[in-house]
């Protein structure tokens, strides 16, 4: 497939790595025992992100440092009528540590192979609302071989604004219709398309609901994103990169 595209950035929580399973496993290996539904905790600590990263990018106040913002989320949550028999289970180093568990997302299991395909040909890069220091962690724990970093927190803002996809073609020295956005939320990728970007669906079972991954389809199958695929690996085939 000729695709005319030098860099292709990558959305990474839930796109490359499987934050939900990550974080509900860290969870349970802090429980001391304890007997909860983790997985909703995971969730509600995320969806908390969602709401605040969301609304500064609408311009609204908030911090673009997201270890301070899952911070912020966990302290209300242990405070919340849902989950406050839960405020004394962790002392004040274990919730710093537990805070870091985000620093330690696994990568599903094509994300690391196939970024090594990926990169053979394409600058491979962050377009994440992670912070630096917490997609540089990441990077290392999931090995994870990124060219360049991109963060809300280096952009400005958070996705969907403007900052974050204009300001990262602008750093790579390369106008946006140069870019692929790669991502597991149709939103995403109509925010880049907007933008000039072209778009690659990657479909991943935690991230937006089964009737979307089902209903998003190619251009060339009448859909409105580029690319559709299941896996990294299946990306690198349909680019004629080779994985070994």
């Amino acid at each position: 497939m000729v695709f005319d595209c030098e860099a292709l950035l990558f959305d990474v929580f839930g796109t490359v790595v499987d934050w939900h399973g990550s974080i509900t496993e860290e969870l349970r290996s802090r429980s001391k025992g304890r007997v909860e539904d983790w997985a909703d905790f995971a969730a509600e600590w995320r969806a908390g992100y969602g709401r605040m990263t969301q609304d500064i990018a609408k311009g609204g106040n908030g911090p673009l440092n997201v270890d301070i913002m899952h911070r912020e989320i966990l302290d209300d949550m242990l405070k919340s009528a849902k989950w406050s028999h839960l405020s004394s289970l962790w002392n004040e180093e274990e919730l710093q540590d537990l805070n870091l568990a985000w620093h330690r997302l696994h990568g599903w299991a094509d994300s690391s192979e196939g970024l090594y395909a990926l990169k053979k040909r394409y600058m491979i890069c962050t377009l994440s609302n992670g912070n630096v220091r917490l997609l540089a962690d990441m990077a290392k724990f999931a090995n994870l071989p990124w060219d360049v970093i991109f963060s809300g927190e280096l952009l400005g803002s958070y996705k969907p604004n403007p900052k974050t996809c204009l300001g990262a073609a602008h750093h790579l020295s390369i106008p946006p219709s140069r870019c692929a956005m790669v991502a597991a939320h149709i939103y995403d990728l109509r925010a880049a398309a907007s933008h000039g970007m072209k778009t690659i669906y990657v479909r991943r079972p935690t991230e937006d609901t089964a009737e979307i991954r089902e209903q998003v389809k190619s251009k060339a199958e009448g859909g409105d994103v580029d690319i559709v695929v299941d896996s990294f690996l299946e990306l690198a085939t349909i680019l004629g990169v080779n994985s070994s």
